[in-house]
């Protein structure tokens, strides 16, 4: 409001015999609105079917049960030596492809024209000023 009346205030304080029409215009631009929707997308990845493991997990139970074993020296070593390939030989691990879905977020685009400002160009005594304001 301020500014309408300082504008109006110095269009009026300009001689009619120089002053010219002021000119307003409007100035727009352009925004881009963003709107979030989830899309679930699929890809196949390539697995090796490594068996270590379960040849891990065999090995350690195994050297545990020969540790056990009592009047038996190095148990463990040779309990874990075949707990390590029965487990690699019982692995249920094959190699292949593997389907994995993951959720991501898309956005859709819409683009909107909104007004900016507004600007007003007038001249007094050969001079031309101009004011930006907001309606």
């Amino acid at each position: 409001m301020k500014k309408t009346i300082l504008i109006l205030g110095l269009l009026s304080a300009c001689s009619p015999a120089v002053a010219q029409e002021p000119v307003i215009q409007d100035h727009y631009k352009e925004v881009i609105n963003q709107k979030p929707y989830h899309v679930e997308v699929c890809k196949d990845y390539t697995t090796s079917g490594d068996k270590s493991g379960d040849m891990l997990k065999g090995a350690i139970i195994g050297g545990i049960i020969g540790n056990n074993i009592k009047g038996e020296d190095n148990g463990g070593a040779i309990g874990a030596i075949l707990g390590g390939m029965l487990g690699h030989n019982n692995s249920n691990a094959t190699g292949g492809t593997q389907r994995r879905c993951t959720t991501e977020i898309r956005y859709n685009e819409e683009r909107q024209t909104i007004y900016s400002h507004s600007t007003i160009r007038f001249s007094t005594d050969g001079k031309y000023y101009t004011l930006k304001f907001q309606k």
